[in-house]
C-alpha cells in the first residue's frame, strides 16, 4: 500500500546506503537521494524512494 504525499511528508526520512556510481565510495542518502563528495556525483531525484514533499509557502 502506498502512502500519500501528506503521508510521507510527516514520515521520518530513512538513511539508506550506496556506492557511487561514479568512484564506488560508500555514501549515504536521504530516502534514495544520493550526493557524492568524493566525485560530485550525483543521483537523479526522481530515484528516490517515495515522492518529495510539496513546497509550502510561509504565512
Amino acid at each position: 500500500m502506498e502512502s500519500s504525499p501528506e503521508e510521507a511528508a510527516t514520515e521520518h526520512p530513512e538513511i539508506t546506503y550506496i556506492g557511487c556510481a561514479r568512484c564506488g565510495t560508500l555514501i549515504a542518502g536521504l530516502d534514495g537521494r544520493y550526493a557524492c563528495s568524493g566525485c560530485g556525483w550525483v543521483n537523479e531525484w526522481t530515484e528516490g524512494h517515495r515522492p518529495l514533499p510539496e513546497a509550502r509557502r510561509r504565512t
